[in-house]
């Protein structure tokens, strides 16, 4: 066998909290200066001493993606609710000196430094995006031609379970399993839950670590991956050729290109900011330290690291990517 290693209630609630202490942060950092500015914008409603202003209430409808022509009075209405309430939770906050506590006055500071930080990755990645060409896509689909000319669709049978937390005895009792019925066999003995069914797998998303096992497998070869919380067992039945081209290929490829101009721009921010930072202490020692390469092989019976290659984020048949159509 081969191993392949590679918006209800509550929730605008915990949100409108969430908000309270973000909005604490402008009180917190400005002080009496803060108190001191004028409201900007047409004021329609009054929360104690506060003021909340249409475009407050625009951005609010904003976020929670209602565009302005599905705002109807009932949308409105919950809407301004969350406005209501989260400036009255704030305003409750600071009359019980919640912002002088070290640990909400530190969360404040990260919630502020977060909103920064995603606002300027977006104008970012914003701007780099916009300026995709045709060339840069062609370009693309010319490389990568097991995702458009040499497209392959992999018929399969799968088995899906959740790991034990000691997955080395079931690795080792299935090591020499040619079929599916055999790997059942051996779940029923260790009593682990499992289900049986078949999936498709696409080779213009799936892991290129992956892709390259599948391509070199044999007639009786049984895969194993594991993801964060999940694994699967799986025999390929058949191979389908499915080319991928015209603007189907060029929106997918366009997809592609911006995914690897996002993780690009991750890694370019990464090295920025630590190039530019000095350390006190041990810590000099600590971030020096040398990170494991990306596809470097877990311990037996860990989990590989987010993002670490071989290993698909997801069971077989899964992805994340965006599936182009059949």
């Amino acid at each position: 066998m081969l191993h392949v290693t590679p918006i209800s209630r509550r929730r605008w609630r915990v949100t409108a909290i969430g908000c309270a202490l973000a909005a604490m942060a402008l009180l917190t950092g400005c002080g009496k200066k803060q108190e001191a500015q004028a409201v900007v914008g047409q004021v329609i409603a009054h929360v104690g001493p506060d003021d909340i202003t249409e475009q407050e209430l625009d951005n609010e409808l904003r976020l929670a993606g209602v565009p302005a022509d599905k705002r109807t009075d009932a949308i409105v209405k919950a809407a301004l609710a969350r406005v209501i309430e989260r400036k009255y939770l704030v305003q409750q906050a600071l009359a019980g000196k919640l912002d002088r506590e070290p640990t909400v006055h530190l969360d404040v500071l990260r919630a502020r430094e977060d909103i920064l930080a995603r606002a300027f990755i977006q104008r970012d990645l914003s701007s780099k995006m916009s300026t995709i060409s045709k060339n840069e896509i062609d370009s693309y689909i010319q490389a990568h031609p097991k995702q458009f000319d040499q497209r392959e669709l992999f018929q399969i049978e799968q088995i899906s379970f959740t790991p034990p937390q000691d997955v080395a005895p079931l690795t080792a009792a299935t090591k020499d399993a040619k079929t599916l019925d055999q790997v059942e066999e051996q779940l029923n003995k260790m009593n682990i839950k499992f289900s049986r069914g078949n999936a498709t797998l696409d080779s213009a998303t799936i892991p290129p670590e992956m892709l390259k096992a599948l391509d070199a497998r044999k007639p009786d070869d049984v895969f194993f991956i594991r993801s964060r919380g999940s694994g699967s067992f799986f025999k390929v039945m058949s191979v389908d050729s499915k080319p991928l081209s015209g603007d189907e290929a060029a929106e997918f490829a366009k997809r592609e290109v911006r995914a690897e101009i996002a993780r690009k721009n991750a890694e370019d921010i990464s090295k920025a900011a630590l190039a530019t930072t000095k350390y006190e202490g041990d810590y000099a020692r600590i971030m020096s330290t040398p990170t494991p390469a990306p596809g470097a092989a877990p311990a037996p019976g860990a989990e590989a690291p987010a993002g670490a290659a071989p290993e698909p984020e997801k069971p077989a048949a899964e992805t994340d990517k965006d599936q182009p159509k059949n």
